[in-house]
């Protein structure tokens, strides 16, 4: 679809948190995605729905997939992507969240693409800005392209993922890919489980809409879809389980815990995996069960239609 012919009254200039979202706006973002995975799969991958757009990554924490992943879904767009190295940039030698802001915005770029390690500076940086931001991970707040990746990886397998009983097993505390997948997948209808440690648990997850099980092979019964989290030890300034053999003991994934789930029970993991610390060698590998591959195709193909219906918004002038 070329850019004169895009039609979605799609009501966003920001992706922030996936509360934004609706099941409409989902719909509409999967429907471009789906597309877009389908031109992916072929020689002719490029276009210029983004042409004369200009694409800031933004990342002052390191993260080669997320960014990569925007980096070539807005080159194949036909933006302008300029990746910034924050850790080695003024920010890193004292420079204000607010100077930065006005540094970039005074070059008068369309997009930026923001990941932080501190919650709220997305919002924080399209407020202080005007420019368009999507949210790309912000402390352990949310990561809501991650989220659409995840559900639209299993759409892709399911139709819908309405109904379906998903269990996420690891470091719920500390992650925001968890945050984010158990608003989008509470907004799709998804019945939702979680599986942890108690350390490794917020403390307010009793008000999070989800089950909560502290042992993995009742929590993975009847399940369709398990996905699991590493150890973010970046974040831990403690000793939240006592060793990493132990967690793999208590939690880790393998083909035979899974015997008590779904038979076409689906395994998934956001990257970067630690073998043999939450899944199995084995499993990650198994094309018949790992979809941990499809969520990496997933990613360029939902990250090109998010940057897509935003920069139509831009073109447009309006959008909230």
């Amino acid at each position: 679809m070329s850019r004169a012919e895009f039609s979605y009254d799609f009501p966003h200039r920001h992706l922030l948190s996936v509360a934004d979202l609706n099941p409409v706006d989902i719909a509409i973002i999967f429907e471009r995605a789906e597309a877009f995975l389908k031109r992916n799969r072929t020689p002719d991958k490029a276009s210029d729905e983004l042409r004369g757009l200009t694409v800031l990554n933004l990342f002052f924490e390191a993260s080669t997939r997320t960014q990569g992943s925007f980096e070539m879904a807005g080159k194949r767009l036909g933006a302008d992507v300029v990746n910034f190295a924050m850790a080695s940039s003024s920010a890193s030698k004292g420079e204000s969240l607010i100077d930065t802001a006005r540094t970039l915005a005074a070059m008068r770029p369309d997009i930026l693409v923001v990941r932080h390690p501190a919650t709220g500076a997305p919002k924080f940086l399209a407020d202080a800005t005007g420019l368009a931001v999507i949210n790309a991970g912000d402390g352990m707040h949310e990561h809501p392209t991650q989220a659409l990746l995840d559900s639209f990886t299993l759409a892709q397998r399911w139709g819908s993922v309405g109904g379906r009983r998903i269990l996420i097993v690891g470091d719920i505390l500390h992650s925001r890919v968890a945050r984010s997948n158990i608003g989008l997948l509470n907004i799709l209808g998804a019945e939702i489980r979680l599986c942890a440690p108690p350390t490794l648990l917020p403390t307010d997850v009793d008000q999070w809409g989800v089950d909560v099980f502290h042992d993995l092979d009742a929590a993975l019964t009847g399940c369709d879809a398990v996905m699991a989290l590493r150890q973010q030890k970046e974040r831990m300034t403690g000793g939240f389980v006592p060793s990493e053999r132990e967690f793999f003991h208590l939690f880790g994934l393998t083909h035979e815990r899974l015997e008590v789930a779904s038979p076409d029970v689906l395994v998934m993991h956001p990257g970067p995996m630690n073998r043999g610390v939450e899944i199995h060698t084995r499993l990650a590998d198994d094309p018949e069960v790992s979809v941990i591959l499809d969520q990496v195709e997933s990613g360029v193909a939902v990250r090109m239609a998010m940057l897509e219906l935003i920069g139509a918004n831009i073109r447009k002038g309006y959008g909230s």
